[in-house]
Order: structure tokens, then sequence, then C-alpha cells
């Protein structure tokens, strides 16, 4: 079925906003990551599903420059010194992997049955991933600035930096009367010239330009600056005929350590998303299902070959570099599809004539559900790849203690916690889950041993039956709710001190019978708002008094509330300042939340 919309741009905006609104929601909730959601709804409603669209190319090159501010974003998290300590990612460990993958695949080609130049150009497009997915991935997971997810950036930055030198050998290996035009040299000089003019303005240009766009403070010119810095760069690299994503890149590298990098990145980070998402609805729409219906045994063969070989040449490479082995499995199943390089690639092999039009749809389809496969492939991983062990060195576990206090968590709270207690001379018992927090508190002269005081074997073995006093202070509330139920039924002699999370939390453990708790914010709320109150001018001693009173009806609202409810005492809340309920402060007066979740919001 095809919907007579593609002449209307309104109804093509409303269903690519409306396919990814539905669908990418959804598949978060499903746990299968956002990207495979966008896939999903580019194909439900490209020309092989509904038929909104027809012509998904035309999508591709405007969704583009999605990938093209990506990278102008990753490059102003990049600064040139840092960009200089992975120099040996970059030049090392990427070359390595793009090599010894390019070799395997293209072996596979040529036991295919394909000719050299080919093999070659089908092992190559495949050898570079795909950046857009992979960095959105490592954003979800929050790795991007990770040991980890640096080495991966670092090998998709020379992939990106790769398609240069292959372009080129795609017209050098042209059959006869097909090849590029033009003197190599010639065209080398001219990329080189595009990459000192952009060097050359990020050195001089920039910096002075955007002073000067501040002095004039406004902010619509400040955004279409930042735009232009974006695409101007891309424009150039592809001038020069190098990767317009590289370009975007370095200038984004040259702006790294500027007084207007956080400015810059908060100006393009909206088109940044909306235009990465419709990158991804512009792949989902390109996959050929008639294609595939008519060559799925060579298409999924070669998916699953392709995918296969590429993950043991990723692995092969990691762990002769000495990663580990969780490392190496990690790089391999995010690393193992093909990107959107490969549809340049093949374009290119395809227009000279090193590939026919068959073979062309065919390695796309490939790359294509190889990139829908990424995110099954990563979370599938997480099923198969164990938790890895927190490395023991240094560290005791809670035998046979007797301290007089046993204090469970040393985070900031318990740190602090524990300063009063060792300042008094008491002898204390201090338990950890972090195995690097223990032996950072080590190198402080500070004893805390290995031990999970949620588990009453734990809690015996730390000596809770013979402690005078345990204090809960770790940040979970859960954790904490779970730990109390099991000391108070345990050790019910034992006197206990918890760290509160909220109001909520607070009552909830008072009714556990708890000797003391305190929310985790309140007394440094208290003294925050006190140094307010003198920095707006008010006298230190009405400032002290003020902050006084709101502890004192702090304390006289939780009793009554310990009787009468969450919202018994709402009426101490403001005292005798203007409240909701006045209307003089334009807040109409709320009624109770109906749920929970709405009863956080005055749970302070």
């Amino acid at each position: 079925m095809s919907v007579p919309a593609e002449g209307n741009q309104l109804v093509n905006v409303v269903v690519l906003l409306g396919a990814a609104v539905v669908a990418v929601p959804l598949f978060k909730r499903l746990g299968l990551g956002s990207v495979l959601g966008y896939l999903a709804a580019g194909l439900a409603i490209g020309p092989f599903g509904i038929g909104f669209f027809s012509d998904p190319k035309s999508i591709l090159h405007v969704a583009e420059l999605g990938v093209v501010m990506f990278l102008f974003i990753i490059g102003l998290e990049m600064q040139p010194s840092r960009l200089w300590k992975l120099r040996g990612e970059i030049f090392g460990l990427g070359v390595a992997q793009v090599l010894a993958c390019g070799a395997l695949l293209t072996g596979v080609g040529l036991l295919a049955g394909l000719s050299a130049p080919a093999a070659f150009m089908a092992a190559m497009g495949f050898v570079l991933s795909s950046t857009a997915i992979v960095m959105q991935i490592l954003a979800e997971r929050d790795e991007t600035a990770s040991a980890q997810g640096q080495r991966i950036v670092s090998i998709l930055l020379l992939e990106d930096l790769a398609i240069v030198p292959l372009l080129a050998l795609a017209a050098l290996l042209a059959p006869a009367g097909t090849g590029g035009h033009g003197d190599p040299w010639t065209q080398a000089a001219i990329a080189l010239g595009c990459v000192l003019a952009l060097l050359a303005a990020g050195r001089w240009l920039l910096n002075p330009l955007f002073r000067l766009l501040a002095a004039a403070r406004a902010r619509e010119v400040m955004t279409a600056a930042a735009l232009l810095v974006v695409l101007g760069a891309a424009l150039l690299m592809e001038l020069g005929g190098l990767s317009t994503a590289m370009g975007a890149f370095l200038a984004g590298v040259l702006l790294s350590e500027s007084t207007f990098r956080h400015q810059l990145e908060a100006e393009v980070e909206p088109f940044r998303g909306i235009l990465l998402g419709l990158f991804f609805l512009g792949v989902g729409m390109s996959l050929d299902l008639s294609a595939v219906a008519r060559e799925w045994p060579l298409i999924l063969a070669a998916v699953l070959i392709f995918m296969a070989v590429k993950s043991i040449g990723v692995y092969a490479v990691a762990r002769a570099l000495r990663a580990s082995h969780g490392e190496a499995l990690t790089r391999a199943a995010l690393l193992a599809q093909g990107g959107e390089f490969a549809f340049v690639l093949y374009g290119a092999a395809a227009a000279v004539g090193i590939f026919d039009a068959h073979l062309a749809a065919v390695l796309t389809a490939v790359v294509i559900i190889s990139m829908a496969l990424t995110p099954l492939c990563v979370l599938a991983l997480r099923w198969l790849l164990p938790k890895p062990a927190p490395s023991m060195d240094g560290v005791d576990v809670a035998r046979d203690l007797d301290g007089c206090a046993l204090i469970i968590g040393f985070g900031r709270f318990g740190q602090i916690v524990t300063q009063a207690m060792l300042a008094r001379g008491i002898k204390v018992s201090i338990l950890d889950t972090d195995t690097d927090a223990i032996r950072a508190a080590a190198k402080w002269g500070v004893k805390v041993y290995y031990g999970d005081g949620t588990r009453v074997d734990m809690l015996r073995t730390a000596g809770a039956g013979t402690a005078k006093l345990i204090l809960v202070c770790i940040d979970d509330p859960k954790a904490v709710n779970h730990a109390v139920k099991l000391i108070k039924s345990e050790f019910p002699l034992v006197k206990l001190v918890v760290r509160a999370y909220d109001r909520i939390h607070a009552l909830a453990l008072v009714k556990e019978g708890v000797d003391f708790q305190v929310r985790e914010t309140l007394e440094s709320a208290l003294a925050f708002g006190e140094a307010a109150l003198r920095e707006a001018g008010v006298p230190a001693d009405e400032a002290e008094e003020a902050m006084a009173d709101v502890r004192r009806r702090d304390a006289e609202r939780f009793e009554l509330e310990v009787a009468g409810g969450l919202f018994a005492g709402r009426s101490l809340l403001y005292g005798n300042m203007s409240s909701p309920a006045d209307g003089r402060n334009d807040q109409p007066d709320r009624e109770a939340p109906d749920s929970h979740e709405a009863a956080r919001s005055t749970s302070v």
C-alpha cells in the first residue's frame, strides 16, 4: 500500500516524528535500546512497510547531518592533549583492527567467488563500524568517557579516517576504462589544503568570532554561528574529498579548549539528537525487503559469516593487545556490524564498476541488517557475560570483628560520620562492598572491611551481635530498609542509627523502630539556606534565627506526620511567611497527591 503523502512535506514531518515518538520509548521499555526503535520505525513507514516514503535516500541525505553533529560534539570532548594521549590507541589499536578484520573478511569474499577488488571493497566497507550506533549505545550506557569507551572511540576515529584512502583505492582498483578521473596527487594536495585551512580557522578565527557574537548578546545568532561552524567544517572537508564527519570532529577538537565550548555543545545538541534519530529512520527505510526476500539465504549467510568473522578479528586483536576477556567480548559485540560509511564506499565501488547493482544491493542489505542486530548483540552479551568479580587485592573480608560501633557504608556520608567516631577514640568496624573505595580508604589510614551489611551472616562476622551501636550509612533506600528489618529481627538490643533518603523514608524508618534517623540532605540544606540569607543581605543573627525557626517547625511537623501521615503537618511548612494557601506567591493550594510518587514533591 502506498500512502499519497509524499507531496505534503508537513505530513512527512508528522509521520517521521510520530513513528519515532511511538517506537523509541516502546523499544527502550523492552530493553532493546533507542537505535533499534528508530530502525524498526523507519522500516515500518518506509517503501517496504506502510509506504509513506518512496525515496529513503532523500531522508538519509539530510539525516547524515546528525552524524556530522554527533562527531562535532565528540570532538568538543576531545581536547588536543587528551587526543594526543590516545594516539597509541588510534594509530596502534585502530590500524591493527582495521587491517586484521579487513584481511579476514577479504578472505571470506574470495572464498565466496568474488574478484579480488570486489572482495576487498566488500570487506573494507564492512570493517568500517557504525560510529552513530556505537556512540549512541556507549552514551546510553554512560561509558563514553570510560577507559574501555575511549579505546572504542579511538577505533571509530581511525575507521572514519580510513574512508579517505579507501575511496582513493576504489578509483585505483576500478576496471580499465571505468576508473576515477583526476590526478591523485592533486586530489591529495587539495585535501591537505582543506585540512590546513580548517586548522588555521580554528586557531585564529573561531575564538575571536565567538567573543564578538557573545558581546552582541543575541542567542539566535550564537545558535546560527554554532551550526555554521559545524556545517562549514563538514563542507570544507567534503570539498577536499574527505569525510564530512571527520571535518566536524576536527572543528570540535579545535574548539574543545575554547571558553565557549559548553555553550556550543548546548546549542548543537538539540539538532544533533533530532537529526541522528532521522538518520536511523532513514537507514531503516533503506532496507530493501524485496531483495531480502529474493536473496534471503545469501543475505542471512553473509550477515552471520561477516559478523562472526569480524567479531573474531576484533576479539583477537583486543586480546593480543592485552585487553581483558570481558572487554574484548564487549568490543566484539559493539563493533561487529558494518556502518554508514559502507554505503559511501559501496556506492563508489559500484560507480567505478567494481560492483554490479545486484552485489551492491545485497551488501547494502547485509550492512543494514548487521546494524539492526547490534543492539541485540549487546543485549545478549549482558546475559552471557558474567559480572566480573571485584579484585580483592589489598582488601580484607570482615571476620570476627569486635568494634563498639559497626558502620555499614563508607561513601560520602559514612566517611564524615566515621571522622566524628574516630576523633572520640571509639573503636569502629566499617563495612563496604566497593573494593576501590576500600583501597582508597587504606591510603588515608582508615581500615574498611569488605562485607555486605544486608546479609545476616556478614553482620554476625562483622560483630553486630556484640556492638553497642550500628550505623546504616548506605544510600540505597531499599537496601537500607532491608538492613534495618534484618538488624531489628536478629539483633533487637543493638542501638540503630540510620541514614534516611527523604521525609517519606524517614517516616517509614520511625515505624520500623530505629533509634535515630536523619534525612541525608537536611543539615546541609539548613546550613546552605542560612548562608544564602546572609548573602542576600539578611543580618547574621536574623539569618540564624530564621533557620532555627525552620528547624523547629520541621521537627514539629515531623512529629505530627508520624502520628497522622505525610500531610498532617502541612500548615507548619511555611510558618508566618506567605504560603501556597494565601495566594501571595502565585502558587495555588494543592490537594494531597493521589500517589506515592506525587507525594515525593513535598517529602523533603
